[in-house]
């Protein structure tokens, strides 16, 4: 509302977290407070975006000061994310975070049905298989759809029985002692579901993704190579950022081995 609103909210959010320290600031959408300076725009909106940038970047090069404090970003547009905030010294560890395996669509299938009655003819490996290259969301969707089929056919199922005692066929008595019709989820259900599925990551979108990732994998091994730090990242979709301030770059690898190596000496003591 007031000129210099916006940075006094970036200055504060910093200070809450050191204060929680250690703690992890995480960014959801950073491309829609960290887009490339210099834009342009009406009323002023540019500015007040660049000051916000500027900010952002002021505070992540701030001094730690002991305190332990971890900054990730998400995003799926990183090619409109301004440059700097990706800088060796920054956000400068870009892990992708590809479509889901076979593994792990199998474990979403699961995820998501883990509260639906499902018939023992439905086979998440089936449905793993039949799903290659569909992200997260995608396979939720086909959840989602197939539970729906099952309700409308049980209420279709309901709406007949009422028909059948309206017509004096059976006692509401009856109808009521009948079995549920539609007691589960069925195959034919999903079946339906796959009929309507779509993959939301098309070839063209997977392709900025790792347009993308070369071309930041390629400015970072140029400045590693001139002494402007570490960089390190994957091909692949959607990306996350990570910095942890008080240090150039973040090892995952690394801190992998390290914890492995602690809870092995904790064992053996």
């Amino acid at each position: 509302m007031w000129f210099g609103g916006s940075e006094a909210n970036v200055r504060g959010l910093f200070e809450k977290a050191r204060a929680a320290s250690p703690c992890i600031l995480f960014f959801d959408e950073i491309d829609s407070i960290a887009r490339a300076r210099g834009g342009g725009g009406a009323g002023g909106s540019s500015e007040t975006s660049d000051r916000v940038i500027n900010q952002i970047l002021s505070e992540i090069d701030g001094i730690g000061g002991g305190k332990t404090l971890f900054i990730i970003a998400a995003t799926n547009r990183p090619d409109i994310l301004d440059p700097g905030i990706m800088r060796p010294g920054r956000l400068d560890q870009l892990i992708e975070i590809p479509l889901p395996d076979m593994d792990s669509r199998v474990s979403i299938f699961k995820a998501a049905l883990r509260k639906s009655p499902v018939s023992p003819d439905v086979s998440t490996d089936m449905l793993a298989k039949a799903t290659e290259g569909f992200s997260g969301a995608d396979l939720t969707e086909i959840c989602q759809r197939a539970a729906k089929n099952a309700i409308r056919e049980s209420i279709r199922e309901g709406v007949e029985r009422g028909k059948r005692v309206k017509a004096g066929e059976i006692t509401q008595e009856e109808c009521d002692l009948m079995e549920d019709g539609v007691p589960c989820i069925t195959k034919k259900h999903f079946e339906a579901a796959m009929g309507k599925a779509r993959k939301s990551v098309t070839p063209e979108v997977a392709k900025i993704y790792s347009d993308f990732t070369a071309k930041i994998k390629s400015d970072w091994k140029s400045k590693k190579v001139e002494g402007g730090g570490e960089g390190g990242g994957a091909e692949g979709g959607g990306e996350m950022l990570m910095k942890e301030e008080g240090a150039t770059s973040y090892d995952i690898d690394r801190a992998k081995e390290d914890q492995d190596k602690e809870d092995a000496e904790l064992e053996a003591a």
